[in-house]
């Protein structure tokens, strides 16, 4: 069999237009300690709200608190790993996106539910950098310890927590992650994952 080399380029500009949102998103670790308005706080949920999904099920669910609520806000905290805590500490704002599994209809597998899910996820990233909010999704938390803190049902999976808030000085970061917030934010060309023909 044929092996197909794909050369693989990547850039830090932007190729083709592109929304205003999309160009000014980014997943940076630095946070302003200035509250998220509860106003925009619902216009996030309301962005995944109005995201597409298969059968119109809207498989996702939310559990999110701010920093004025210690009781919950230590037990989402306490779910992530260190290298994760030790920043998303300062963001006034986390989430906890989670997935309904089956359909509500029949009860059967969802099996596009996780990519709907994700979609939602994108949304309200998206009306988040429009707010000139930051949002950084975190896949390192522990699972099990988010079910059996939070009470999360068998019918519900966690996906993803993300720490929201404006953002906020860099210098007030370690070495370490100053480092990855300066570096340029680079994204594989068009010509590594779009094609025009047969694999």
């Amino acid at each position: 069999m044929e092996t197909i080399v794909i050369p693989v380029h990547k850039s830090n500009e932007i190729e083709h237009v592109v929304a205003t949102a999309i160009a000014q998103r980014r997943s940076s670790r630095a946070y302003s300690s200035q509250p998220i308005e509860p106003e925009k706080i619902n216009s996030l949920f309301e962005a995944a709200r109005w995201a597409p999904s298969s059968m119109n099920e809207q498989p996702w669910a939310y559990l999110y608190a701010t920093q004025d609520q210690p009781e919950l806000w230590n037990k989402l905290m306490a779910t992530l790993n260190e290298s994760n805590r030790v920043w998303a500490k300062h963001a006034p704002l986390l989430i906890l996106s989670l997935v309904r599994k089956n359909y509500l209809r029949n009860g059967a597998i969802n099996g596009t539910a996780r990519y709907d899910v994700g979609a939602a996820n994108a949304l309200l990233s998206m009306q988040a950098a429009h707010l000139e909010l930051n949002v950084h999704q975190m896949g390192g938390f522990d699972r099990q310890g988010a079910i059996d803190s939070l009470n999360i049902p068998n019918t519900y999976e966690p996906m993803v927590i993300m720490a929201v808030g404006y953002l906020g000085d860099v210098e007030n970061l370690s070495e370490n992650l100053k480092h990855r917030e300066m570096a340029p934010r680079e994204r594989y060309t068009q010509d590594f994952f779009v094609m025009n023909k047969t694999f």
